[in-house]
């Protein structure tokens, strides 16, 4: 019986301006697709700060006849606001969402408006039915929120449970991470697929932004390869590709479902990440 192909996916996120937007539609996801991905996922900032142009975007990819999952959280929206968001995706034939917790904008109030993922899976199960494959979060080195790495685990049980179909994960470097993070899952009785979130190393001082953020670890010896290039920028972009390469190729080759490109609306490293894995 031969082995079931991973399963490839590509996030962008929503251009600030219309040449970015341009530029994404005609000459991104073009390169990317003809990588065959399964699907793309589109995100979608603060309390629904980019609705409007991951709407568009969204709506956009779908009519080239791709698959594309958009990103969806409360936020400062109101029930009203997310069913009729579900009703427009779809009346526009999108069957995956990605449905997250998502964050408040400043000056929209506290904590107290946040609504879990969870209870967003449960709200669009119940308009919804099984219309949707709902995708969620997953974080292998634990959200940066989380009391614990039990808790942390265990609201992903609830997100389940309440509904969703399969998770990816934040990005990782470590890739031990992830195989224990699958076993503490499965211990739990989550049974669902989880998928590798990988972040290609594009712009290196963004990353280690991104990273404090998220909770994601930037292993010490990857910080000193990276230091000791210097500003030697075709260095460093051949130095992260290769990194992970290795990465990628290791995941799969101990059986994770498969990979999910956190792309930055890039075509390279990606493409050729995909190209050295021989998929």
């Amino acid at each position: 019986m031969a082995a079931q192909k991973p399963r490839i996916s590509c996030e962008f996120f929503p251009p600030k301006t219309g040449a970015g937007i341009d530029r994404l539609l005609t000459e991104v996801m073009p390169a990317l697709n003809a990588l065959g991905p399964e699907f793309f996922s589109v995100t979608y900032g603060a309390g629904g700060s980019t609705r409007d142009t991951t709407v568009g975007l969204v709506s956009s990819i779908r009519e080239a006849g791709t698959d594309v999952a958009p990103h969806l959280s409360f936020g400062g929206d109101d029930d009203s606001t997310i069913a009729a968001l579900l009703e427009t995706y779809q009346g526009a034939g999108i069957k995956r969402l990605v449905a997250l917790r998502g964050d408040v904008p400043s000056g929209t109030g506290g904590p107290a408006q946040l609504i879990y993922a969870s209870e967003l899976v449960a709200f669009i199960r119940e308009r919804t039915g099984d219309h949707f494959h709902i995708e969620v979060a997953a974080y292998p080195e634990i959200h940066p929120e989380a009391k614990s790495y039990d808790t942390d685990i265990a609201f992903l049980k609830t997100k389940f449970d309440a509904g969703a179909d399969s998770a990816i994960t934040q990005y990782f470097f470590n890739v031990e991470s992830y195989f224990y993070f699958l076993d503490q899952c499965a211990a739990i009785g989550i049974d669902k697929p989880i998928y590798a979130g990988v972040m290609p190393i594009i712009n290196f001082s963004n990353l280690i932004r991104f990273s404090a953020n998220c909770g994601a670890e930037i292993p010490r010896w990857i910080c000193r390869r990276i230091e000791a290039y210097g500003d030697n920028q075709e260095s460093i972009a051949k130095f992260g590709v290769e990194v992970v390469t290795q990465l990628c190729q290791t995941l799969l080759d101990n059986g994770a479902p498969g990979i999910h490109f956190y792309t930055m609306n890039q075509v390279e490293p990606t493409q050729q990440i995909y190209n050295n894995l021989g998929l």
